[in-house]
């Protein structure tokens, strides 16, 4: 069970509500559940959730990267810090972005990876070397910079960055996947 309970839309304070107004106005649709996950965490705190939701859409919506590029790079995020939530929810929109079936059950369990395309090794390489250097090499900067130019990798980082909060609100707060789904990260 979560550490704090869902909070009831109609129950929401007029600053609360102003975040979900703004969150189903955005790229996530009119139907975007703005109560769970993340946001229903954060909504205690709506001066941090309204800043926390709009970089949320940039790098989800609005980088300068290929959508399928960015969901990578986050379900490499989230199967790092082991945050269920966020796989479960990212590891779906991968695969409607056209990342493999394959490479997703490999991040998943954590199985050496095949990628055919280049530009999505170099994301792994870039994600893992940070993850487990807290740095990445020049070669690997180089070759990230010349593929991705410079927007694209500041969005890169800032996408690893931003999803590294969600997972660390996610675990804290033991954000369950919905009821009647397993968890998907071992």
């Amino acid at each position: 069970m979560s550490r704090l309970p869902v909070l009831d839309e109609q129950s929401l304070d007029s600053d609360q509500a102003k975040v979900v107004e703004a969150i189903r106005r955005g790229p996530r649709g009119p139907n975007a559940n703005a109560t769970v996950g993340p946001f229903g965490v954060w909504l205690r705190s709506p001066a941090f959730a309204t800043p926390a939701q709009e970089l949320g859409a940039h790098c989800r919506f609005g980088a300068a990267l290929p959508r399928d590029v960015s969901e990578f790079a986050i379900i490499l995020t989230a199967k790092h810090w082991r945050a269920q939530f966020e796989f479960w929810a990212h590891a779906r929109i991968a695969l409607e972005e056209g990342i493999p079936e394959e490479v997703v059950e490999a991040v998943r369990i954590g199985e050496p990876l095949v990628l055919e395309r280049t530009d999505l090794a170099l994301v792994h390489r870039l994600v893992t070397e940070y993850f487990a250097t807290n740095r990445v090499s020049q070669e690997t900067y180089q070759e990230a910079l010349n593929t991705f130019g410079e927007t694209g990798l500041v969005d890169l980082v800032g996408t690893v960055g931003y999803y590294g909060l969600v997972s660390a609100t996610l675990n804290v707060f033991e954000v369950q996947v919905p009821a009647g789904e397993e968890e998907p990260l071992p």
